[in-house]
């Protein structure tokens, strides 16, 4: 019996390598659609973060919290906006940094070049003193302290649940006032 010579065990083990290796090199070719989806996914244009807390503060104290599973904060010069698509919880803090109230939505945008934060989605804005509105939408004007929906609302107080169609009120919801009311319910009745 015969020993293999080298240069036939090198061509045994060299062609199923250059086969293997020629699959390869074949299979490297980019798919345009795949490609242009991957640079829609990695525009430079987005940041994402995840897992977000924002601390908004006015003479050196923490006015605002805002916590948000993830945000987009989407770059470009004509409309630079932070979006919260999985949504957010927002704490606001009273002079003596205690919680004044809550707002609670599914998503939100704040818009920097008009400085106005809308929330949709299952809104819910609660504060301590035991006021509670309920809406779809929810905008806020940082320059006139403004807040405003025409949305359908439920506004609980202390006294009434109030429903209707659009509010306005101002960013402390001390003056908040129901423009289209369809119902007004006493909670608390008086004794006859």
């Amino acid at each position: 019996m015969t020993e293999p010579s080298g240069r036939a065990i090198f061509s045994f083990w060299l062609l199923p390598i250059v086969g293997l290796l020629a699959l390869l090199l074949s299979s490297c070719i980019n798919d345009p659609a795949e490609v242009a989806k991957l640079r829609e996914q990695l525009s430079d244009k987005i940041e994402v973060a995840e897992g977000v807390q924002i601390l908004y503060s006015d003479s050196a104290k923490i006015r605002v919290i805002v916590t948000a599973p993830r945000m987009l904060s989407y770059l470009e010069v004509a409309d630079q906006r932070q979006e919260f698509p999985d949504g957010l919880h927002v704490t606001f803090l009273d002079e003596l940094q205690d919680t004044s109230s809550t707002l609670i939505a599914n998503w939100g945008v704040y818009r920097r070049r008009n400085n106005e934060i809308t929330v949709r989605d299952s809104v819910v804005w609660q504060s301590v003193d035991l006021q509670r509105l309920e809406t779809e939408e929810l905008n806020w004007e940082e320059k006139t302290e403004r807040i405003y929906t025409n949305k359908f609302v439920v506004l609980t107080q202390p006294d009434y649940v109030i429903t209707g169609y659009g509010l306005e009120a101002d960013q402390s919801f001390s003056n908040a006032k129901v423009l289209q009311v369809d119902g007004r319910i006493p909670i608390n009745r008086p004794e006859q």
